[in-house]
């Protein structure tokens, strides 16, 4: 096997149940089995679909800032609870709790990595402001 650099802003990488690791189009399947990392270069809310919430049924996720600065927001579990936010510069992460709706909101252009199973994601379009 020949070992090649791979760019991670242009694929994703599956860590396949069985140990093989993947770099991959840069599709988020939640149908796949196994872990993916993910890594992305954003200049707008736009670009983290920051108008949805998203839940991961499957497992936690990381979600790390590298540069830049950003907010993982958490949908109140209650109805009249406030948003809860977590700020996050370069060099820091959060683990978002399994099963727990979230969002990503910018303070600045960033990279972002995440690391996640993607199975069993879902988006929900906000209806808040």
């Amino acid at each position: 096997m020949t070992v090649t650099p791979i760019d991670l802003y242009a694929s994703f990488v599956h860590l396949r149940p069985g140990g093989q690791v993947r770099a991959e189009q840069p599709v988020f399947d939640p149908e796949r089995d196994g872990w993916q990392v993910m890594t992305f270069h954003v200049e707008t809310d736009a670009d983290v679909h920051g108008d949805h919430w998203e839940v991961h049924t499957a497992a936690e996720e990381v979600v790390s800032c590298l540069t830049g600065g950003i907010r993982v927001c958490l949908r109140p579990q209650q109805p009249g609870d406030e948003e809860e936010q977590i700020k996050l510069t370069a060099g820091t992460a959060a683990v978002v709790p399994r099963g727990r709706w979230h969002r990503i909101a910018l303070d600045a252009p960033s990279d972002i990595m995440s690391i996640t199973m993607p199975r069993g994601s879902r988006l929900e379009k906000r209806t808040e402001a």
